[in-house]
């Protein structure tokens, strides 16, 4: 399939950043240029919830930090070797946790606001609902057998004001964000007197369908995570409101791209990559143990429990000002394309700066592609930029060449995409302007270490394991959760427990 027709079908596309470059905007940004200077050391403490203007409430990626703790899960006990993986296998790991509160509605979609996902998997027959049927106009959308209610505006959206109630419960406060999927509000519960976020979606029936496949995801991981011991988000509600499906979560802060970029994507130090890694390796790895692959890993899709910061003098910008979080405890969230083992596996998934080489060269995939795409996540944290930014398949191959070495000759045997080979090897010009970019914004994955410390090393090494071409020797995040790197983590939960 074209890269065009990837777009048409409604595939994700690729991350389009506000402040960095996307098309023939080749040059990075100069971030760290951009930052306020001080004059002094700063110790006040910023909290990341300032009354919400007109435009800051149309904005997609929202602030709204929770006054929820979160959890850690159990212990786990070291071993000899990091790839035995000890015993994490037990029946109180087959559970989950998390809650929500930025909800990024078409978040498989990087063009946020401006496309759909229907990756989804296929819905249980459980959840089929509503017969459908067209609701008229030129849309040729179908909407729910009500048809188009009075409280629905021309895009399928609920129409609604401050102080609107659904439910006879979830009063309206305000609006946290706006997609292709529907918008998040923010309401106050009436029956527990708690502040939530509700994802409304549009009342077009690709949508709901979309709505009702993940409400079976969540469903699943309340019942196998009870207690919350793992940091993925927890579903607190739903219902249908004229032919909206609502979905209820707590109030979550910032996601980690949307920190980044507030904090002019400064990099986060190994220490922060360490303590945020281990929490979201181990809900994933809960994910993979119960046969569920997300297929959308991103720092978009990752939030911060309470994104609440103090505003620091930073030595290394030069008197710049950074924002030190106060709090680490993230939450993995929207499971809108999360498929099971069992469910049909659509050939393309992922945003495309973390889709796996063998979602490219359309392999087939299984919970291997989510390594991959945490892999890239954790060099994004460690740089404060995405390591493949590209907006092609065939560049973003060779950007991989260029930081992992050749793609194994049996990989290119087997694709179905043919085009992308010559003589097994990658069919890519090196004397052309996409290879002169590729060149100038990629290197050899070791090069990228600042510094030769142990840590980083062990790093690199966890790194270099989860960025492998072949599935078959790609590291699981069972391995992975016993690597050196995450040594100090284990010692701290035994200390703690």
């Amino acid at each position: 399939m074209s890269e065009k027709a990837e777009e048409e079908e409604g595939y994700p596309r690729e991350r389009h950043y506000p402040n960095r470059p996307t098309g023939d905007q080749r040059a990075e940004s100069q971030r760290r240029g951009e930052v306020e200077e001080v004059t002094a050391s700063i110790t006040k403490t910023v909290i990341t919830r300032p009354p919400p203007t007109l435009e800051q409430r149309e904005q997609i990626v929202v602030t709204v930090p929770s006054v929820h703790g979160s959890t850690m899960g159990r212990k786990d006990n070291d071993c000899n070797s990091w790839r035995d993986g000890g015993d994490l296998k037990t029946e109180a790991d087959r559970k989950l946790t998390g809650s929500f509160s930025q909800l990024t509605l078409c978040s498989t979609s990087p063009e946020i606001g401006n496309s759909s996902d229907d990756n989804s998997p296929p819905l249980e027959s459980a959840f089929l609902g509503d017969n459908a049927v067209n609701a008229g106009g030129d849309d040729g959308v179908k909407r729910s057998h009500k048809g188009k209610s009075c409280e629905d505006d021309e895009e399928g959206h609920l129409v609604y004001h401050t102080g609107f109630v659904m439910k006879e419960r979830y009063e309206v406060v305000l609006t946290l964000g706006v997609g292709a999927y529907g918008k998040v509000v923010e309401c106050i519960d009436r029956d527990k007197g708690e502040h939530v976020a509700v994802k409304i979606v549009k009342n077009i029936d690709c949508f709901r369908e979309i709505a009702r496949s993940e409400i079976a995801v969540l469903q699943e991981i309340n019942s196998l995570d009870d207690d919350n011991r793992f940091a993925c988000v927890r579903m607190m509600d739903w219902f249908d409101h004229e032919g909206h499906i609502c979905i209820v979560f707590e109030l979550l802060g910032l996601s980690i791209y949307e920190f980044l970029r507030q904090n002019n994507f400064l990099p986060f130090s190994v220490e922060q990559i360490r303590h945020m890694a281990f929490q979201i390796f181990r809900a994933v790895c809960f994910l993979h143990r119960n046969k569920l692959t997300h297929t959308d890993l991103k720092p978009e899709n990752i939030l911060f429990v309470c994104s609440d910061y103090n505003l620091e003098y930073n030595d290394e910008t030069q008197g710049c000002k950074k924002r030190k979080l106060r709090s680490l405890d993230v939450k993995v969230v929207d499971f809108g394309t999360a498929t099971f083992d069992h469910q049909h596996h659509e050939s393309l998934v992922s945003t495309r700066h973390y889709r796996a080489p063998e979602v490219i060269l359309d392999l087939g995939w299984n919970q291997s592609c989510d390594v991959w795409s945490l892999g890239c996540v954790l060099m994004e944290f460690y740089l404060g930029r995405t390591l493949f930014m590209t907006h092609d398949s065939k560049e973003h191959l060779a950007m991989m060449e260029k930081v992992l070495g050749p793609i194994p000759p049996h990989l290119l045997k087997q694709t179905r995409k043919q085009h992308y080979v010559h003589n097994e090897r990658l069919n890519w010009d090196e004397q052309s302007s996409s290879d002169e970019y590729v060149r100038k914004h990629c290197k050899p994955l070791k090069k990228y270490m600042r510094r030769k410390t142990d840590e980083e090393r062990q790093l690199f090494d966890l790194l270099s394991c989860m960025l492998e071409y072949d599935v078959c020797r790609r590291i699981t995040l069972e391995e992975a959760l016993w690597h050196p790197f995450f040594s100090p983590m284990r010692v701290q939960k035994q200390q703690c427990s």
